[in-house]
Formats: C-alpha cells, sequence, structure tokens
C-alpha cells in the first residue's frame, strides 16, 4: 500500500494488477483510509499494555482516542468504498460488513470503557483490533501462492474480504469464551473448597 504514496499518479492508482480502475478519482478516500487503518494497526497494541496504563495513563487515553479516531475515519471511507467500488455488489457489501463490524467492535469498547466497564472494554478492545488486523490478513491471504489456484481472482477477493475478519473474529470470542468458563469453574471450585474447610 505504500506504493500509492511513493508514486502518486494517475497510472500507479488504477494499475489493473493493483487496484480498481477508479482509485485515482478517489484517492482521498483510499488514502484516507490507508493512512487511518494504518494508525489503528500502530495506535492499538498499546490499549493492552498494563504497564502503560499504569504508568502513563493519559499517554494510553490519547492513544485509545487517537485509535478510535482512526479506525472511524478509516470505517467512514472504506464505506464510501463500499459505495462507489468497480469490483462489484459482492466486494462492496464485503466491504461494507468488514467496516461495519470495525466501527462496531470499536465504539462498543469505547462505551465500555466510558461506563468504566474495565474489563468489557479490554475484551471489545481486543475485538477491535482482531478487525483492525483484517486488513493485514486479507493481503496475507490474496498473496498467499498455494491458494492463488483455488478460484477465480474475482472470486477469491470476494471471498476473503470476508473470511479475513469474520474467522479471526469467531476464534477470538471462542477464545475468551474459554477464558470465561475456565475462570468460572475455579471461582466454582475455590467456593465448595471454601465451604468444605469452614
Amino acid at each position: 500500500m505504500f506504493r500509492y504514496y511513493l508514486h502518486y499518479n494517475e497510472a500507479s492508482f488504477t494499475d489493473p494488477t493493483r487496484g480498481a480502475a477508479n482509485y485515482w478519482q478517489m484517492r482521498c478516500w483510499l488514502l484516507l483510509h490507508i493512512t487511518s487503518g494504518m494508525v489503528a494497526l500502530l495506535t492499538g497494541p498499546w490499549q493492552f499494555s498494563r504497564r502503560l496504563r499504569q504508568r502513563y495513563l493519559q499517554l494510553q487515553r490519547v492513544s485509545g482516542r487517537v485509535y478510535v479516531i482512526a479506525v472511524l475515519c478509516g470505517c467512514s471511507a472504506a464505506f464510501r468504498h463500499a459505495v462507489g467500488t468497480t469490483f462489484g455488489k459482492a466486494w462492496g457489501f464485503g466491504l461494507a460488513c468488514l467496516a461495519f463490524a470495525w466501527a462496531t467492535t470499536t465504539l462498543m469498547a469505547y462505551y465500555a470503557v466510558r461506563k468504566r466497564q474495565i474489563s468489557i472494554h479490554k475484551e471489545w478492545m481486543i475485538s477491535s483490533y482482531v478487525v483492525t488486523f483484517a486488513f493485514v490478513t486479507f493481503c496475507a491471504l490474496n498473496d498467499f501462492l498455494p491458494m492463488m489456484n483455488w478460484l477465480p481472482e474475482a472470486d477469491r477477493s470476494n471471498t476473503y474480504i470476508r473470511v479475513c475478519w469474520a474467522i479471526p473474529l469467531m476464534i477470538t470470542e471462542v477464545i475468551l469464551q474459554l477464558v470465561h468458563m475456565r475462570r468460572a469453574t475455579l471461582a466454582g471450585v475455590k467456593a465448595k473448597q471454601g465451604v468444605i474447610h469452614s
């Protein structure tokens, strides 16, 4: 994606092997989406640092706000691309679903922290970052050589735009629920032991 910054000209944006036919006309939206996504990717991990939260709480809050703003900017650009895409309605719908999931998980994380529900905030932030990382997952899947001959290029892209966030998000949810069940089991065991000892 850095090529759009390094080669800021119509030929680079409209190269059929690299982008859509209307990327040059929509270059502001495209660059907003790419830039916002990179900012979110870089600021997201800081939200998981307990050390940063304990020692630099204000910095952690600022980085959190930057993350939310970056995601919302990235989502608005993604929705614009979904509506105006030349890749077809299936691609546009998949991109819109990804943007909706990105906005929803991030806003839920923000809402939870505003309500001081820190444990819930952490879980929604994990989900939000998984969706943020979908851009990287999509590129990895799309460039994975053994899978390049599975489907025609258009079908492959339409599949990956859904798979890149839906499956990682499902796996994340399974892991989070397993952690909850394990904690509940341990709490139940400790409660029983406390009753026995008393």
